[in-house]
């Protein structure tokens, strides 16, 4: 984690408590948080999202508020600096979950959404280089996430990625999937996730966690019984922050680092890239 990675999420988790300090909804406090990062170019969202294997940025994003259940989200979206504005607006203004592709990023245009710059082509030269190394996972920077419990006791999670280094035109992960990369609900609680979308999917992670924690288990322990799980059953690679919806929570991860931090609103943000 650089220099200026820790102080972007230090105002973001400063931005995103104002809003609960003063009555706010957890909803908007998770979007505004996310939409800081993904604003700094510092990050694998929005500004700073990876491109896939044709040069061009798609991004994903999803965003849940316990209460009702309501969620939203966005796949494949393209030039759009903020996903999980999007992602919100799917879930208050339309009776779906999910929008893809073209036409998702036709309905973050009709609400006048800030664009991203239009991209310019990749030389044969680079495209090439980028062939070549298709199967690695380098993904510089990292999922941008955030969970938030509220006054009236309403829990909210949100996520905004780029995807994996050089992967496939059409690929998506799991923050878009609502119980994969992000769940909340108010009779357990709330969760965010990054790390390696495939494996996050296929054991439908935030989801699973949540459950343990209706079943009582403490965020650190729901975490680590789902995270374990995901290393020895298919070898997966991820990182989470988890809140109940009595304000205990976690960071955790089986990653080598996840910059992460939180705030309580007295004395200076807790922010670190290692949580054991």
């Amino acid at each position: 984690m650089t220099t200026a990675q820790a102080a972007s999420l230090e105002d973001a988790l400063a931005t995103g408590y104002a809003i609960l300090r003063q009555g706010g909804p957890s909803v908007i406090a998770v979007e505004c948080t996310i939409g800081l990062l993904e604003q700094s170019g510092l990050f694998n969202a929005g500004r700073g999202s990876n491109r896939q294997l044709d040069g061009v940025q798609r991004m994903d994003a999803s965003i849940m508020e316990g209460a009702n259940l309501r969620a939203g989200a966005v796949a494949s979206l393209e030039r759009i600096l903020h996903p999980i504005v999007a992602a919100r607006l799917v879930m208050e203004e339309t009776e779906h979950v999910l929008l893809v592709g073209p036409m998702a990023t036709r309905f973050a245009r009709l609400f006048k959404l800030q664009r991203l710059p239009r991209s310019r082509s990749l030389r044969r030269s680079a495209y090439d280089r980028m062939l070549a190394k298709k199967t690695t996972s380098g993904n510089r920077h990292g999922t941008v996430g955030a969970v938030a419990l509220d006054q009236s006791g309403t829990v909210a999670a949100g996520a905004s990625t780029g995807g994996i280094d050089s992967m496939l035109p059409g690929r998506v992960g799991d923050t878009p999937l609502i119980g994969c990369g992000v769940y909340a609900d108010n009779r357990s609680g709330a969760v965010s996730m990054t790390g390696l979308g495939e494996g996050i999917i296929r054991l439908t992670v935030a989801k699973a966690i949540c459950d343990r924690l209706a079943a009582g288990n403490s965020p650190a322990a729901a975490a680590r019984q789902v995270l374990r799980q995901l290393v020895s059953r298919i070898d997966g690679a991820a990182g989470t922050v988890v809140l109940a919806a009595d304000g205990r929570f976690a960071v955790s991860h089986v990653t080598p680092r996840m910059a992460a931090g939180w705030w309580a609103g007295t004395g200076q943000p807790v922010i670190r890239d290692r949580w054991r």
